[in-house]
């Protein structure tokens, strides 16, 4: 799939997912029509991520979803993933691209211009924006109140290449973080810890496309 038409992204955790292995939140996720998929699991060993990285891989490539490996290019090339997603404190977006080479997708988190533009420049195919509503997660940078829509505005209109909001994002509030600029949403919790993975999908993914509708000639 072409990042650029990116809706929804799921950010895998299996301690918010309950009694619910990870592999039957992901294939939920996939039933209720998830665009991309990242392979997070912190706090697990490289074996236990790899080895569950090989499951998703075979879900992803028969559903025709992207997936994306947190942090980890090694595991990311083991298990011949989409690409890698890299934080500010992971390895340099070039030298990810340098070792997993041309095709990969390279996303890169960020909450300031200076570092979207430096990600962009260094060769990131996306970013990851956020926190925009606030997060306990150590997934998305330490903005635990929040940068708002506002800041996913100015740092779309700053950059060339396709933006995700994260951080705190649920169907309700997604709409104004599309309004503002984003191709998508990621998630975590909002799809993980629902009690029907699949309908939060649906209802994450309908609230995006009604945003993307009226963005797109829907409202005056």
């Amino acid at each position: 799939m072409n990042i650029s038409d990116w809706r929804t992204y799921l950010v895998t955790q299996a301690s918010l997912s309950g009694e619910r292995s990870t592999v039957a939140v992901v294939s939920a996720a996939i039933d209720g029509g998830i665009d991309v998929v990242q392979l997070r699991e912190k706090g697990t060993s490289a074996r236990s991520r790899y080895e569950l990285g090989l499951e998703l891989r075979e879900l992803t490539a028969e559903a025709g979803v992207d997936l994306i490996v947190n942090d980890r290019v090694d595991i990311a090339r083991a298990i011949d993933a989409d690409g890698v997603h890299v934080g500010q404190s992971d390895l340099p977006v070039g030298v990810a691209r340098d070792l997993l080479g041309p095709d990969a997708i390279v996303g890169c988190s960020t909450s300031t211009i200076a570092k979207a533009r430096k990600a962009e420049a260094d060769g990131a195919d996306y970013l990851g924006v956020g926190a925009v509503y606030g997060t306990s997660s150590k997934d998305v940078t330490d903005e635990k109140v929040g940068i708002g829509p506002k800041r996913i505005a100015e740092i779309s209109d700053a950059v060339s290449i396709p933006v995700v909001g994260i951080g705190g994002i649920t169907a309700d509030n997604a709409g104004p973080v599309v309004d503002a600029g984003a191709t998508g949403v990621a998630v975590i919790s909002e799809i993980t810890a629902a009690p029907d993975p699949r309908a939060a999908t649906e209802s994450l993914a309908a609230a995006v496309e009604t945003s993307k509708g009226v963005g797109n000639g829907g409202g005056a």
